[in-house]
């Protein structure tokens, strides 16, 4: 039988450079579609920066400048998060194994520990992002399903709609169609601040929506050939409403469980910039990702231990669509 036996640990500058610094640039960082921090210190300062916009003054001698603007700014603290999974020993050996000869470099003839290292590592890597990109939309303590290792930022949302005089938005009673789809979005840009819609000049606003909410949208466009609601983004078609992108965040109600905050569909108005995640691996000693095989249960076993939070900044600038 084939295993794959060799320990890895991955600490200190290794679990930077090797693992989360890749995991938090590039198409993994694109895909989740918001503003990624990496090591920042404990209990950071965060802002969301405005241009001034009385900087010029006439010229005349001694200091006139004043501070830069900023249009709001929170504090964020980190929790400490763990990532695990184990697989059956022979199921892990096949599954490193198809990842490698996938690759078109591949010599099998001589697979080195390098080139398994690189396929554990990658196939650990996708199963930590994919976890991270439904915690910080869906996550909640408390609840007993598997993303409750912090508040996500929909759960922050509904916490802090709950206690304000701001309502959000109702979908349609009979559901999210194609043929309510445009009535819905512009309920929720109807209810944008005057200070929100400014900021659409600036190309980072964007609609955050469910799955459903995307499907529907997606049916209109097509429905009505409706080409206006289609840009090509690098080749890749995307959607936009009244030139606001529309981003599917992969969440579908079967996903919420038992998050008490959170039920239907939804669509979240927001500039991209409120949006934070904050990942850190250099002030916290217990930082590492390891994968070892047990041999008593005939596993190997995979763990990531780091900190992480989500935040939005500035909750004025939110518009929240629910059922």
């Amino acid at each position: 039988m084939a295993l794959i036996e060799n320990s890895k640990i991955y600490s200190g500058k290794d679990l930077e450079t090797v693992f989360f610094r890749p995991l938090v640039s590039g198409p993994t960082a694109e895909a989740l579609g918001i503003r990624i921090l990496y090591n920042m210190p404990q209990s950071s300062l965060i802002h969301l920066w405005t241009p001034s916009n009385s900087v010029l003054k006439p010229f005349e001698a001694g200091w006139q400048g004043k501070s830069a603007a900023i249009r709001e700014q929170k504090r964020v603290n980190l929790t400490r998060v763990k990532a695990e999974t184990s697989f059956d020993a022979t199921d892990y050996y096949s599954t490193v194994f198809q990842h490698i000869v996938a690759r078109a470099d591949v010599n099998l003839q001589d697979l080195s520990g390098t080139e398994l290292e690189e396929a554990e590592t990658a196939i650990f890597k996708k199963s930590v992002a994919e976890s991270l990109r439904v915690t910080m939309w869906i996550g909640a303590v408390g609840c007993s399903d598997n993303h409750d290792s912090f508040d996500g930022i929909l759960t922050q949302l509904m916490q802090e709609y709950e206690n304000s005089e701001k309502p959000y938005i109702s979908a349609p009673s009979d559901g999210i169609s194609s043929e309510n789809i445009t009535t819905y979005l512009d309920n929720v840009w109807a209810a944008a601040s005057p200070e929100l819609k400014s900021l659409k000049k600036e190309g980072e606003l964007v609609y955050y929506v469910s799955s459903e909410v995307y499907s529907a949208f997606e049916d209109y466009v097509y429905n009505t050939s409706d080409n206006a609601c289609i840009d090509n983004v690098n080749a890749h078609p995307t959607l936009s409403y009244r030139g606001i992108p529309l981003v599917d965040i992969g969440i579908t109600n079967d996903m919420l469980g038992n998050n008490t905050y959170l039920t239907g569909n939804f669509c979240l108005l927001t500039d991209r910039r409120n949006l934070v995640l904050m990942l850190n691996t250099a002030d916290f000693p217990e930082a590492e990702v390891r994968m070892w095989y047990n041999p008593d249960e005939m596993e190997n076993r995979q763990r990531a231990v780091f900190l992480a939070a989500v935040a939005y900044i500035d909750f004025n600038l939110v518009v929240y669509g629910a059922n």
